[in-house]
């Protein structure tokens, strides 16, 4: 299913927590856990002697934080620059984290969902070599289908319907939507903005899908979704380059 492995370290002086990254690790087909260390001075002997894809890294730690950590790797060669997603407890260190080029910020507690969705983010810019931002899309994203991950083509999606917990995802071909443990806003976040459109408290649309459109409706085939209030200057505005 997946076309390499990211090798991983995971680094917290939390016991508890690091074991939970490792459990999750170990859950993710694509990730390969390399080492786990319980402090940065471990971490950084052990990258200066081998390189990992991607650290899972605790910011707060004693001798040496997880931030320091990131900015000494900052100095390394490209092709030798771990990715780095920071775990911690305490948010204000957000922007210092994208200072670093963190690929993701994940607050404690947090959600086998929510490092899944850090992870994939994480996955998807070793899948593509290309640097040109419009030639870096992928065509795919994955979604977590009962107990595995599924890789589902954007092309094959007609729209995403939200219910509390876990979203339906209409695809062509088939007679029955899949069903994922995410939520139709994450679902917002990882679709290409200008391939899907949110109209409705319940729908995401793919723009590929349209059959027709009103002013108040869209024509998906079989499908027929309402626009919402929320949601219709900015449906209107797309009717307009549409029509136009």
């Amino acid at each position: 299913m997946f076309d390499k492995k990211i090798n991983c370290i995971a680094v917290d002086d939390e016991p508890l927590a690091l074991a939970l990254l490792t459990k999750f690790i170990a859950q993710t087909q694509f990730l390969s856990l390399e080492g786990k260390f319980d402090n940065a001075i471990e971490a950084l002997n052990y990258l200066n002697k081998k390189a990992v894809d991607l650290i899972f890294l605790d910011i707060q730690m004693p001798d040496l934080t997880g931030m320091e950590l990131a900015r000494i790797l900052q100095g390394k060669a490209v092709n030798q620059k771990p990715k780095i997603i920071f775990t911690t407890a305490y948010n204000q260190f957000a922007v210092e984290g994208y200072k670093v080029s963190a690929i993701d910020y994940l607050l404690k507690p947090f959600s086998y969902e929510e490092f899944l969705r850090a992870s994939t983010k994480a996955y998807q810019t070793f899948d593509s070599p290309i640097a040109d931002e419009e030639e870096n899309k992928l065509p795919y994203i994955f979604l977590k289908v009962e107990y595995q991950l599924q890789k589902v083509f954007l092309k094959e999606i007609i729209c995403v319907e939200g219910y509390k917990d876990y979203v339906k995802v209409h695809l062509t071909g088939r007679p029955h939507p899949l069903l994922s443990l995410t939520s139709l806003k994450n679902m917002e976040e990882i679709l290409p903005k200008d391939q899907f459109m949110r109209i409705h408290r319940s729908y995401i649309i793919s723009l590929d899908q349209i059959q027709s459109v009103t002013r108040n409706n869209v024509n998906l085939g079989d499908i027929n979704i309402s626009v919402s209030d929320y949601y219709k200057d900015n449906f209107l505005k797309f009717m307009d380059k549409w029509m136009n």
